[in-house]
């Protein structure tokens, strides 16, 4: 037997030789796939509730907290049946969410607000793939940072108004704040020249939108999420198909005025819907595709941006030491007679280092945004298999007492290196993670930015006493519908002469 099978031609051998090799390489990829799968799940807190772990929509960060705390970076919770793994601190959340970001870049299915009230449309609830690069591929032609100093000098316009406003009526600070960032986010979006109110119709319907989205994403709201058949009950769900209905209307509406401005001699100037309209050979995207991008545009930018100023002037009134310390910073480099601009950013460390600690301090989306694993992601001793749902918590990221010593107190000055520069590490996520990271962030950032520096320019911020507080009140990335605190605003100088530099000033208009 051997004799003959030394007698094989030559190949015949070499099939011999590679169907051997084969073979143990799929006995390889068995013995790896079954080394990986025997990996355990991060650890999970013990439960006694068939339904899985109860967190309360209202600071169930601080439950995860304590979790983490207790178990350690990774944490795995029960929802029913489906286990959800949570990332709670800086070095895991870097390790899995940053490095391994292309395994979480899609997000889990959610029948409710992404099928049902949103028809499918809407890039946040989107499931990766190729209509997600387009679009997303889309949003960054005009979100990326060249393109968002491009926009300095109109959101440098806008943030002088809110000042004025202020000046006008210092009592309706978030109304404020959303008329800057409705402005800002609709001229960006769909060239509208006019300034926006917070009350005007449109910015209403977005907000009554934002609202519904509040309601439909706490657990256990739309039974459909565990009984995904009732989305095909005709009766099921008719609130949120109306929505639907109302929020694809203006949608289609804002994108419409736009074609018919391009199809008479009006000039808007540039915008993102009119990019799309002229460009959309590059992208591919049908008409409701190309109208949720841009409400999408619209709609994040004009909540999340608000609720970053709102958060800034609020630790401003609580830590007067602390904005004593930038108002000093702002006096040496500017002084009262002139309006500082985008241009004394670099000279600036000390609000830049406030902001900084602010949005670490209390960040924007306390539990952050849910991502699903497309395979599965090996750290350290664990496994998260594919499918699983996974969640960076940004408030446990932001107290990892490794990265961030005393991490409950707010101390601006961590964020200054020794050159009395701003660090470029470690950074805090803002805004997500990896490839679903908020795509205008560069434009966020600018806007917070100038307003955080002319108000703090403008006023002397203090908390009223004599109306409740909430400090909690900023983090669901979405504006509440109460006023979680009142601040006082006194002028740092003669009110006369901040409105004449101010109105003399060619951007506003």
């Amino acid at each position: 037997m051997v004799l003959k099978l030394l007698e094989l031609p030559i190949y015949d051998n070499t099939q011999l030789i590679l169907c051997a090799a084969a073979c143990f390489g799929v006995a390889g990829v068995i013995s790896w796939t079954y080394s990986k799968r025997s990996l355990p799940l991060p650890p999970s807190p013990p439960t006694w509730r068939l339904l899985g772990h109860f967190l309360p929509f209202e600071h169930s960060f601080l439950i995860i907290a304590s979790w983490i705390d207790e178990y350690g970076p990774l944490v795995t919770i029960r929802a029913v049946t489906k286990k959800i793994v949570i990332i709670g601190r800086y070095k895991a959340a870097v390790e899995i969410m940053e490095k391994q970001g292309g395994a979480l870049g899609d997000r889990p299915r959610m029948i409710a607000a992404g099928e049902i009230l949103s028809g499918g449309q809407s890039i946040g609830f989107m499931h990766a793939g190729d209509k997600f690069r387009r679009m997303r591929s889309a949003l960054h032609t005009h979100l990326q940072p060249r393109a968002a100093e491009a926009y300095q000098p109109l959101q440098m316009s806008h943030a002088k108004h809110t000042v004025l406003d202020i000046l006008n009526d210092p009592y309706n600070l978030q109304t404020h704040t959303t008329t800057y960032a409705a402005s800002t986010i609709l001229k960006i979006t769909y060239g509208k020249t006019t300034r926006t109110s917070a009350t005007d119709p449109e910015v209403r319907e977005i907000r009554r939108l934002f609202d519904t989205f509040r309601t439909v994403l706490r657990p256990g709201a739309y039974l459909v999420q565990s009984m995904p058949w009732l989305k095909h009950v005709p009766w099921y769900g008719r609130d949120l198909k109306q929505q639907y209905g109302r929020t694809k209307e203006l949608y289609l509406n804002q994108l419409n005025h736009v074609r018919q401005q391009l199809q008479s001699d009006v000039d808007a100037g540039p915008s993102f819907a009119r990019y799309m309209l002229e460009h959309n050979h590059l992208y591919n995207l049908t008409e409701t595709e190309k109208a949720f991008l841009g409400g999408a545009l619209f709609g994040a930018g004009s909540d999340t941006t608000s609720v970053a100023i709102c958060t800034i002037f609020m630790i401003a009134a609580r830590f007067p030491e602390e904005q004593a310390k930038v108002q000093a910073e702002l006096d040496t480099v500017i002084g009262r007679h002139r309006v500082p601009t985008f241009a004394d950013q670099k000279s600036l460390p000390c609000l830049e280092a406030f902001i900084l600690e602010a949005l670490r301090w209390r960040p924007l989306a306390s539990n952050g945004f849910a991502h699903r694993t497309t395979r599965d992601v090996i750290w350290e001793n664990y496994c998260i298999p594919a499918g699983t749902t996974v969640f960076g918590n940004h408030w446990s990221i932001s107290r990892d007492p490794e990265v961030y010593p005393d991490p409950d107190a707010f101390k601006p000055q961590r964020w200054i290196d020794d050159q009395g520069r701003v660090r470029d590490e470690p950074k805090f996520f803002t805004y997500g993670f990896g490839r679903r990271r908020c795509p205008g962030l560069h434009i966020a950032n600018r806007s917070i930015f100038i307003n955080s520096l002319l108000v703090l320019w403008a006023f002397h911020l203090t908390l009223d006493t004599t109306k409740p507080l909430n400090g909690w009140g900023f983090m669901t990335a979405m504006l509440p519908t109460d006023k979680p605190y009142a601040i006082d605003f006194k002028t740092r100088f003669s009110e006369v002469d901040l409105r004449r530099m101010l109105q003399n000033d060619p951007d506003v208009a």
